[in-house]
């Protein structure tokens, strides 16, 4: 456990909530998180997720103009439908990324854990994308992928990481059930 870990985890933590509850200051602070974790992740090789933070980063000011132009006339974030369509094609992106990740970093990197650091990088910017379009099932996939970190995150040493990632779990289960209120109560 290092300083930056100690920060990362607390920004990040608050970056989550903010988005959990649907405030458009988790934008910026999710930034800084994911410039927290770049540099933790260069720190222990854990490539893929390192790039998973700057594509963060780029998903982040996406996401702070989806928002920005989704609220309603009270100024809430409204939540869209995803499609089975859309889900389908997002898992299926997830699924290739994973592939192409996978084979570069187990071949051209000496990345730890390159295979399931590239699923878990590749499912995460779907994830992220489903966030900024203001779907509830984001959240869902949040789940799935933030079980399978804690247990990366706790091979690799990163103990307070881990923890994140489990109380994230919490967070997502929390994000999901207020998105899908406010999506029935929109109805």
């Amino acid at each position: 456990m290092t300083p930056l870990e100690i920060v990362a985890v607390v920004v990040s933590f608050a970056g989550i909530w903010l988005t959990a509850t649907r405030r458009m200051l988790c934008w910026p602070v999710g930034f800084l998180a994911c410039a927290l974790y770049f540099k933790l992740f260069l720190d222990v090789r854990l490539y893929a997720d390192m790039v998973l933070q700057a594509l963060f980063g780029i998903a982040i000011v996406y996401g702070w103009i989806a928002w920005a132009r989704g609220k309603d006339d009270t100024g809430d974030i409204v939540v869209a439908p995803l499609r089975l369509p859309q889900a389908l094609a997002g898992l299926a992106a997830g699924a290739v990324g994973a592939l192409a990740i996978g084979a570069f970093t187990s071949r051209y990197t000496d990345a730890a854990l390159p295979w399931m650091d590239a699923g878990l990088s590749s499912f995460s910017l779907v994830a992220q994308y489903w966030t900024a379009r203001r779907h509830s099932a984001s959240w869902l996939l949040w789940i799935a992928v933030d079980i399978l970190y804690v247990g990366m995150f706790v091979f690799k040493g990163l103990l307070l990481t881990a923890g994140l990632y489990a109380a994230m779990i919490a967070l997502a289960v929390m994000g999901y059930r207020r998105w899908r209120s406010a999506a029935s109560a929109a109805r």
